[in-house]
């Protein structure tokens, strides 16, 4: 124990006092936080202005109400409504400039001809032909220079469909309550059976922390798998293998580097998580004296947190110690790079198993992937927050994960054994096996 520590401690200082770590624990949250930000500012430049949009308006009623329907902020409920929603902030925010053209009887192919020539001029964007029959069959025809402008053609479409639908209300006699009434959406909560006061609205923020817990431990990943296959590599690299196996055991080392290394991650993590709490308790306190009030916090039971830390070290050491693995199989840092693709992917499968457990989280599937270790920590969160499992199946789970997490530890340190003391040879999986069935 007393050489473990040892190992433990120059693992956890030596990269605590680094001044990457200093520099990453304040500058990641702000790249992060740029990711969000940035391509919100992007969507939202507006590099042409308003659209200018001609109007051949040949029924007689449509022009006004489409100006009408362009200028409202209201949002459409029709069936278009997730095309639209789908297009982002860019599109919400797209201004149009109308025109109408007044275009009846035997003028009306000149008058589209002199559009024409003012849309190859550049005078306007594009002009809109709503041919007589349009209040019948809704069929309108679109003319610009930019096919590609999918999005303000989404937007000029939709304000179109809202003023058709006002109009024919309209032309049937329908008061402007009742027309306002016929289109209020339907509200539906989802409850879970035998859930009471604060309970029935848990559902919705147990998921958000599913979600919260996977990025996090996605993002450990992804920060310091490659931090351990260093570490594991270290001594390769330095020939130092045979004064460190004359004192210390390779199981000892090897896990001395992995709890070091993980220790450092998630020292870090939570720094960000406290740093990230005040900031929360700064926002709701300064609401709080604004005379504002805050959104809610979802009432979660604390046995649920408990699963949560439970799961996100199992599946943070689950793939830390693949890391090892592959850094007991090779010799350079670089022959690692290319071995940790995979590992990733395992991950990212893992993730996409949530949708299936959460639509059937007592399915004979789920409960298998809730069982094996590298799928657990998402599977099994996910059938806890939707409909808990017996608690048998959850002790199960996560015997199964940490007795994995130290058999892949103890393989791994049989092959670094061997694999430490040869120099510029990746071993090969058969090779691997090999070492680890040696005594």
């Amino acid at each position: 124990m007393t050489k473990f520590l040892a190992v433990l401690k120059r693992e956890y200082i030596q990269r605590v006092r680094a001044k990457m770590f200093i520099v990453s624990t304040i500058l990641l949250p702000l790249v992060m936080s740029m990711f969000g930000i940035m391509p919100a500012i992007i969507l939202n430049i507006d590099t042409g202005g308003p659209m200018r949009v001609a109007v051949i308006d040949q029924t007689g009623k449509m022009y006004g109400r489409l100006e009408a329907a362009v200028d409202s902020d209201e949002e459409e409920e029709s069936d278009e409504k997730p095309d639209v929603a789908k297009s982002g902030p860019a599109l919400a925010n797209r201004k149009f400039h109308l025109q109408q053209v007044a275009s009846v009887g035997p003028d009306a192919e000149a008058q589209r001809a002199r559009l024409d020539e003012r849309l190859q001029a550049k005078e306007i964007d594009g002009y809109l032909v709503l041919a007589p029959s349009f209040m019948q069959d809704g069929k309108a025809e679109f003319f610009n220079n930019n096919p590609g402008d999918v999005l303000s053609r989404k937007m000029l479409q939709s304000a179109l469909n809202r003023a058709l639908r006002d109009q024919r209300l309209i032309e049937a006699k329908v008061d402007p309550a009742t027309r306002q009434s016929l289109f209020q959406p339907a509200e539906m909560q989802s409850v879970k059976n035998g859930a009471t006061g604060q309970e029935r609205d848990s559902s919705a923020g147990s998921f958000v922390l599913v979600f919260a817990v996977g990025f996090i431990m996605y993002l450990a990943i992804l920060m310091y798998g490659q931090v351990i296959l260093g570490a594991v590599i270290e001594e390769k690299e330095t020939r130092i293998a045979e004064i460190l196996f004359s004192s210390i055991k390779p199981f000892t080392l090897m896990m001395g580097k992995l709890v070091g290394v993980s220790l450092v991650a998630l020292t870090q993590l939570a720094i960000w998580g406290t740093a990230f709490a005040a900031f929360a308790l700064y926002g709701v306190n300064l609401l709080a004296s604004r005379g504002l009030k805050a959104g809610s916090i979802p009432s979660i039971p604390f046995t649920h947190y408990i699963y949560f830390a439970l799961f996100f070290l199992l599946g943070y050491f689950i793939y830390a110690t693949i890391y090892a693995l592959v850094g007991s199989m090779v010799t350079t840092a670089q022959e690692g790079g290319q071995l940790a693709m995979p590992i990733i992917l395992i991950l990212v499968v893992s993730f996409y198993l949530f949708l299936p457990v959460s639509r059937s989280p007592d399915s004979s599937f789920s409960i298998w992937v809730s069982m094996i270790p590298f799928s657990a920590p998402v599977a099994m969160l996910v059938r806890i927050v939707t409909q808990t499992p017996p608690f048998w199946q959850i002790a199960l789970s996560l015997l199964i994960g940490f007795s994995t997490v130290l058999v892949i530890t103890w393989i791994a340190s049989r092959i670094y054994r061997v694999g430490m003391l040869m120099y510029g040879k990746r071993a090969s999986i058969p090779e691997a096996l090999r070492w680890a069935r040696q005594a």
